[in-house]
């Protein structure tokens, strides 16, 4: 058992930064629940949140989720405990994705508890940036670093060669021309869509008209636009990036565990990425249509099956995003 005990104060506070994690649309698909008898989070998929048009497999919901689950892990590393997670522990409960048991670091010798407590200073300040970036190259230390990171969680990230960014961004091209003639795929992102200065501000999910980033004049950075076809007044444009730096995020398997491993090896290269300096935005536009998402892997990688597009560079920080209050995500026995 442990050595000491978590009150509740502790206990919200961590899932607090546990809900600072990414996720589709920013729709927060997570609950927590917390166990005082044997100090065990566990990680349920909200399915209420899910998106049936652009993640019917729940894949991207997966990624979010994970997402959460770095940072739980974080977290509790950086209060002084060492997190011990299983996977998937319930083959029956679908819905559980995974147990995280907090113990003394001296009382888990027995298993291996990494130290993540370098990256807490950045859970808060990542942020997803809609913004042109410069055109300023990423070091290739800084790339090696953020590989190691996406290693260290189970996944795989590559910086692909230049003829695959182009091939990359023609595929992101293609599924926003898709998304634009579909309506089901346009009324399921105005649902996650907070526009008008009242929804904006009284918002606790989705994504807020401050977080959509200016218009792009010119460039073909991979920004999915929110307001889609809609004019939001005094939205300004802008010239993005005509080159933009992207890496891909994949797995060996493409099963609810491999998304899980995918989430979390996600999350640690953006916070890497914010520790370096680095802005960060996701694109999963060309993953959202099956049909195009096997093309976006480069066949000359051994990379099974990829799970999400970074864009990485310079540029001004994403603004925060609305957060859900920690009583509706959060159950303790």
């Amino acid at each position: 058992m442990s050595v000491r005990e978590l009150d509740t104060t502790t206990v919200k506070a961590l899932v607090e930064d546990a809900a600072a994690a990414p996720s589709m649309h920013n729709a927060q698909p997570w609950r927590f629940r917390f166990r005082r008898a044997d100090s065990t989070f566990r990680l349920y998929a909200d399915l209420e949140r899910a998106m049936p048009h652009a993640d019917p497999t729940t894949r991207g919901l997966h990624l979010g989720c994970a997402a959460a689950l770095l940072n739980l892990r974080i977290a509790a590393t950086h209060a002084g405990w060492a997190p011990v997670t299983e996977l998937l522990p319930d083959p029956a409960d679908t819905r559980l994705l995974a147990v995280v048991r907090l113990t003394s670091p001296a009382l888990a010798v027995n298993e291996f508890v990494e130290d993540l407590a370098p990256l807490y200073p950045a859970v808060h300040r990542r942020h997803t940036s809609r913004q042109p970036f410069t055109d300023e190259p990423i070091p290739q230390a800084i790339k090696d670093a953020l590989c190691a990171a996406a290693l260290l969680e189970g996944g795989h990230l590559v910086f692909p060669s230049a003829w695959h960014v182009e091939t990359l961004l023609d595929l992101v091209h293609d599924a926003e021309g898709r998304d634009a003639m579909d309506s089901a795929a346009s009324e399921e992102l105005r649902q996650w869509t907070r526009t008008g200065t009242g929804a904006a501000e009284a918002a606790s999910d989705g994504v807020p008209e401050n977080a959509f980033g200016p218009r792009e004049r010119s460039g073909r950075a991979p920004v999915r636009d929110f307001a889609g076809r809609h004019p939001v007044p005094g939205r300004a444009a802008a010239a993005f990036e005509n080159t933009p730096q992207l890496a891909i995020l994949g797995t060996a398997g493409d099963g609810p565990r491999d998304w899980l491993l995918a989430g979390q090896a996600m999350e640690r290269v953006l916070l890497q990425a914010t520790l370096d300096g680095l802005s960060t935005s996701l694109t999963s536009q060309a993953l959202e249509w099956p049909e195009l998402r096997w093309a976006v892997r480069d066949p000359e990688s051994a990379m099974g099956f990829i799970q999400m597009v970074l864009r990485l560079g310079y540029g001004p920080a994403g603004p925060g995003t609305p957060r859900r209050p920690v009583h509706e995500v959060l159950d303790i026995e």
